[in-house]
């Protein structure tokens, strides 16, 4: 039985650190993959320690780059196919919008920073993924189902990018699916920002009536990535504790009105960092 392989970009910290975990405990090899390098060893040593295993190992990209997207693929296909690739990537326009400028370069570098990690990886790793059997997922946002400015705009974009996709490479038996996270405070997205009283804000908009956690999302990307997910196909997994379903009659949901706020005031941070993983696939017979 061969041994699977995932590379994980933006594995470092929150959702990419839960997916590569819960992989490198399945016994899948890893690579995790991000532009910190002390930040992507340091969440390799801790998940070899855990599973006392060294099936986690790191390589560095920006992957807003073509030059290094390119030179990480070679460097990823040197080892075999792939068979899992996660896209995690995102971050936030630095740039206040305060004019016509300004808002030129926040909806540029969203798109460059959300849109374009998953494109170029995505694309360049498509010869090198599994055929049938290939599994690709990105995270989005709960942003990209009600339009919170240009973090928002650009997770969207990924959901139109991903159900093209999936429709392209469907007949080479690859699956690609999207899941959009809803709060989920223990991720660098709201690290600085988020206060008592944002907090509980958010979680008064949750059904169940608590944010979620990084393993919760990691479940859910696992799930799409096993081959018990092979007929699951161009779908937007929505894992949110409830909250469309309580916000249906109400337009905007309040969750959204404050996420796109705080991004057109530039109080959001920018997050860096990328998810990409993939996995060699222990068994021909069990590719779907």
């Amino acid at each position: 039985m061969d041994q699977r392989r995932e590379d994980d970009a933006g594995g470092g910290t929150g959702i990419g650190k839960a997916v590569a975990r819960r992989l490198a405990a399945d016994g899948v090899a890893v690579t995790v993959v991000g532009r910190r390098a002390a930040v992507l060893e340091a969440a390799a040593r801790e998940i070899n320690s855990g599973i006392g295993a060294d099936l986690v190992t790191t390589a560095t990209a920006d992957l807003t780059a073509p030059d290094q997207v390119r030179a990480l693929v070679e460097q990823i296909a040197a080892e075999g196919r792939v068979d899992i690739l996660v896209n995690n990537a995102g971050g936030n326009p630095t740039v206040t919008p305060g004019d016509l400028d300004g808002l030129s370069a926040a909806y540029t570098e969203a798109f460059r920073l959300n849109v374009l990690t998953a494109v170029l990886l995505t694309e360049a790793l498509i010869p090198h993924i599994s055929q049938p059997g290939g599994r690709i997922v990105s995270v989005s946002s709960i942003a990209a189902l009600c339009g919170a400015g240009p973090y928002g705009a650009a997770k969207a974009a990924v959901h139109g990018w991903a159900l093209g996709l999936a429709q392209q490479l469907a007949p080479q038996g690859i699956t690609v699916n999207v899941v959009a996270p809803g709060f989920v405070p223990a991720t660098e997205f709201w690290a600085e920002r988020l206060t008592p009283e944002l907090e509980a804000d958010r979680i008064s908009q949750i059904p169940l009536g608590r944010a979620g956690t990084p393993d919760e999302i990691a479940s859910g990307i696992t799930h799409l990535t096993s081959p018990e997910a092979g007929w699951t196909t161009g779908q937007i997994l929505q894992i949110n504790g409830g909250h469309f379903s309580a916000a249906a009659e109400i337009a905007p949901p309040a969750h959204c009105t404050a996420t796109g706020d705080l991004l057109r005031s530039g109080r959001a941070p920018r997050v860096e960092g990328t998810v990409a993983q993939s996995v060699v696939r222990s068994r021909a017979d069990d590719r779907g």
